[in-house]
């Protein structure tokens, strides 16, 4: 059975992987004039964010080339500056950071399952 740590980091990928479905066929100028594309990004964002910040600290350490205080912090700022998002960081956000995210995560989840790491440590 997965522990804790391998399910938050699957919804950290699951979350990833369909904000990236998302913008498939969309622009940015598109992200401005659609409101549910907006909220389904900001809303995937915040979910990576979350998700990340119930990782416990060790595996955080463990597995430090993902960047953990960005997602988080990227989750804080939608959270909290609700009313003031940037879509320009928003976009950057699911076009830039994501993709290689979303790599660091599969290789996370495939050495948890191979070599059944007890990443509820």
């Amino acid at each position: 059975m997965p522990n804790k740590n391998h399910i938050r980091i699957q919804h950290m990928l699951d979350a990833a992987n369909e904000a990236t479905s998302f913008i498939k066929n969309q622009t940015r100028e598109d992200l401005s004039d659609n409101r549910l594309l907006t909220l389904a990004l900001t809303k995937s964002i915040e979910i990576i964010g979350e998700a990340a910040n119930h990782v416990d600290i060790d595996t955080r350490e463990n597995f430090s080339d993902i960047p953990w205080n960005d997602v988080i912090g990227m989750r804080n700022r939608l959270v909290h500056g609700y009313y003031d998002i940037d879509l320009d960081r928003v976009w950057d956000t699911i076009t830039d950071d994501l993709p290689p995210l979303i790599d660091e995560l599969q290789d996370l989840i495939g050495k948890v399952s191979k070599s059944n790491i007890d990443m509820d440590t």
